[in-house]
């Protein structure tokens, strides 16, 4: 069993020289981790929140010779401000989900997330990545569009119990040449 870690082990996010506080630190979603994950999910997705059942079973799948997916967390002043998870089966990737705490809106975190997600996708063979997002979060939309994914149909009630619509998104694999520039956004 694999013991959580100390706090004195976790990257620095004290203040660069001029006050300005370091990004948040990406790391690989560990069991700890649900918890705080939950809360934020909670506050971020109060109507269709994930539960601690379906972070568990997706971690399950997380580590080993035999991984199909890959879930980060982001941490500052050790809280977790984001978090982002992509399943990967037979040569196609699936964001699973992807969040940053309210007050890291315009960060640029939830780039880094994502970037990290499809960097993911390239390590196992993914050919395509897919997405579902709310119809009405177009700060999402707008983001996944910077990044090259497309709409190619709906899901209609997909988000329950709000009886919410997904737009898919796909982005083909592309070369690390092509990807977008994620600073400033």
């Amino acid at each position: 069993m694999t013991s959580r870690p100390s706090p004195d082990h976790r990257p620095s996010t004290a203040p660069l020289r001029g006050g300005t506080p370091q990004p948040a630190a990406l790391r690989e979603m560990r069991w700890w981790d649900i918890a705080p994950v939950l809360e934020l999910e909670r506050e971020l997705f109060p109507e269709d929140a994930w539960s601690a059942g379906m972070f568990w079973s997706e971690l399950a799948h997380a580590r080993g010779d035999f991984a199909t997916r890959r879930y980060l967390v982001a941490e500052r002043e050790a809280r977790i401000v984001g978090y982002a998870g992509l399943a990967a089966i037979d040569g196609t990737g699936d964001v699973q989900t992807i969040a940053t705490a309210r007050d890291q809106w315009g960060t640029g975190l939830g780039a880094r997330l994502l970037t990290e997600l499809l960097g993911a996708a390239t390590d196992f063979e993914c050919h395509e990545v897919l997405l579902e997002v709310r119809v009405d979060n177009l700060r999402a939309q707008r983001l996944y569009e910077r990044f090259g994914f497309e709409p190619i149909g709906f899901r209609r009630g997909y988000y329950q119990p709000g009886n919410v619509d997904a737009l898919v998104m796909r982005r083909t694999t592309q070369t690390s040449s092509e990807a977008p520039s994620v600073q400033g956004t």
